[in-house]
């Protein structure tokens, strides 16, 4: 049988341990979530559009509409990087959505910048009577 004082220190020592693992444990997922946060918000922001055109838009509007969406990289300084390109698959699920442009921004106040700028604005005033439907995805690059 143990003497009574390590009865009472016994059951202590073992709740203060427990007190400074789950403090331990609450502090290591902090940081591990901050490291999540922090990653996130120096991940790129990725803007991607699809365009299925109507059926009367020529390929030179169509042509215009790319020169016009490629020219704002350099007229709207929140774009880091642009790059389109043609359906090409050979799946036929593209529910005739042909012109896909890939906009990259380094956070979501990049988009939110772009979006209501006025250049941005002029090219819907553009495209907008040619599109048939547009699909928009935002999302944040994870590797």
């Amino acid at each position: 049988m143990s003497p009574p004082h390590l009865l009472k220190v016994i059951p202590m020592r073992k709740h203060l341990l427990l007190m400074v693992c789950g403090v331990l444990s609450v502090a290591l997922l902090a940081t591990l979530s901050q490291g999540k946060d922090d990653s996130a918000k120096s991940a790129p922001f990725r803007h991607v559009v699809l365009f299925k055109f109507k059926a009367e838009v020529t390929e030179a509007q169509v042509q215009e509409v790319i020169d016009a969406f490629a020219a704002m990289k350099e007229k709207i300084d929140v774009i880091q990087d642009f790059e389109y390109g043609t359906d090409v698959s050979t799946e036929n699920k593209a529910a005739g959505f042909t012109h896909c442009f890939f906009v990259t921004f380094k956070d979501a106040k990049g988009r939110d910048t772009y979006l209501p700028h006025p250049v941005h604005k002029e090219f819907g005033k553009l495209v907008g009577p040619r599109l048939d439907k547009v699909l928009v995805v935002d999302y944040v690059a994870k590797h």
